[in-house]
C-alpha cells in the first residue's frame, strides 16, 4: 500500500500555523510529513524559514504519523556529527516514526555560512563523507573519522533510538542515485516528467541491484508540487506569485538569494510549470496525476499546494482525492 503525505513549506507558513495543518492533513487522510529544511525562502514573499529540527520536535507531539526532514544537507551548516545526534534525538522520542532525508545542498541555504561554494562532484563527495559518519554514530559504537573534507574525533552517541533510523536520499543524477540505492535505506525525488522519472527510478535501482538488495522493497518518496484552487484563474496566480521557483526548469542549487530569485521569477511563465507544477481546478484531473505516479512505483508521494489555501486543499483532497486512489492508504473502496 501506498500513501499520500503532507509536504510541510516551512519556507513559505509560520511554524505555529503550518503545525495546524498538519493536524488537519492527519485528520483529514494524510499519511506522514516531509518538512523542508530552509535557512532562507526560495523569494521573498514566501516570507519564513523557521528551524526544521526545533519544529519536527513540536511535530512528533502534536501527530501520530511518520516524519523526516525533506530534505538536510549535513555538509555546511550542519556537520554531520551533529544530525547524527538531531535524528537520533528525534528517534528517541517518536520510536518507529522519524526517518533522515539527506542531500547535497543549495547555496540559498548553505552559503550562508560563507566559503567557497564547491561544485556538484565536490558536494556528492561531501555528502558520501557525511552519510558514513552519520551511519558510523547511528550504530551506536564509538566512531572516528578522517576524510578528505571531515574529522571525527572518537566519539559516540548516548541518545539512540530503539530502531534503525531510515536514510533518504534526495536525488536526480545518476550518481548520487546509484550511492542512494547502495548505501542508504530510500530514495527522495522531485515531480517531473514520467520519462524522467522512469530514468531516476532505473537508476536508483541500478545501485541498489549491485549490493544485492532488492530496489522494490526500498522507500521510494516523491514530493510533488501542485497549485489547487477552486477557479483555474487563482490557482494560476497562487503558482506564479507564491511559488515562481517552480517554473524555473533550470539548476538552482548555485543560486544565493531569495531576492535573485526574485529578479528570475519576473521571467516565469505559465507554460514553465509544465511537468514541475500541475496548476489545475479540477480535482478528477489531480486524481489522476496523482495515479500516474503511484503507477509509476513510488509508495509515498508528499504534496504541497502552493497557494495559502492549505486548510481548503486539505479538507478537499482528503475527502474527494485520496481516498479514490488505488492501492493507496485512506481507500474506501
Amino acid at each position: 500500500m501506498t500513501k499520500i503525505g503532507y509536504a510541510a513549506a516551512l519556507e513559505q507558513f509560520h511554524p505555529t500555523e503550518l503545525l495546524n495543518y498538519c493536524q488537519i492533513a492527519e485528520k483529514s487522510g494524510f499519511r506522514g510529513v516531509l518538512a523542508a529544511d530552509h535557512f532562507q525562502p526560495w523569494v521573498p514573499q514566501q516570507g519564513q524559514s523557521a528551524f526544521v529540527y526545533s519544529w519536527l520536535g513540536a511535530l512528533g507531539t502534536m501527530t501520530k504519523s511518520d516524519f523526516g526532514p525533506g530534505v538536510t544537507c549535513p555538509s555546511f551548516r550542519y556537520h554531520p556529527a551533529v544530525i547524527a545526534q538531531a535524528a537520533a534525538t528525534l528517534a528517541a522520542m517518536f520510536p518507529g516514526r522519524f526517518w533522515l532525508g539527506l542531500g547535497a545542498g543549495e547555496a540559498l541555504n548553505e552559503q550562508v555560512v560563507g566559503g567557497v561554494w564547491p561544485d556538484s562532484l565536490t558536494r556528492l563527495e561531501m555528502l558520501i563523507e557525511s552519510v558514513e559518519i552519520i551511519q558510523k554514530l547511528l550504530s551506536g559504537k564509538k566512531a572516528r573519522y578522517r576524510g578528505k573534507y571531515f574529522t571525527l574525533n572518537p566519539t559516540k552517541l548516548y541518545t539512540l533510538p530503539t530502531k534503525p533510523i531510515p536514510i533518504y536520499i534526495a536525488a536526480t543524477g545518476p550518481q548520487t542515485l546509484e550511492f542512494t540505492g547502495r548505501v542508504c535505506d530510500g530514495l527522495i525525488t522531485p515531480g517531473a516528467s514520467p520519462d524522467k522519472l522512469r530514468a531516476i527510478l532505473a537508476s536508483f535501482a541500478k545501485g541498489a541491484e549491485a549490493v544485492g538488495k532488492d530496489p522494490q522493497k526500498m522507500a521510494k518518496l516523491l514530493q510533488l508540487h501542485i497549485s489547487w484552487a477552486e477557479t483555474y484563474e487563482e490557482a494560476l496566480q497562487n503558482a506564479l506569485l507564491e511559488w515562481p521557483n517552480g517554473g524555473m526548469n533550470f539548476p538552482k542549487q548555485d543560486i544565493r538569494s531569495p531576492d535573485d530569485f526574485a529578479a528570475m521569477a519576473k521571467l516565469v511563465r505559465p507554460e514553465n510549470f509544465k511537468d514541475r507544477v500541475l496548476i489545475s481546478a479540477d480535482l478528477d484531473e489531480h486524481r489522476q496525476h496523482l495515479q500516474s505516479f503511484l503507477d509509476l512505483g513510488f509508495d509515498q508521494i508528499y504534496l504541497h499546494n502552493v497557494g495559502r489555501n492549505q486548510e481548503a486543499f486539505l479538507k478537499v483532497f482528503g475527502a474527494k482525492i485520496i481516498p479514490n486512489l488505488k492501492s493507496c492508504e485512506g481507500k474506501s473502496n
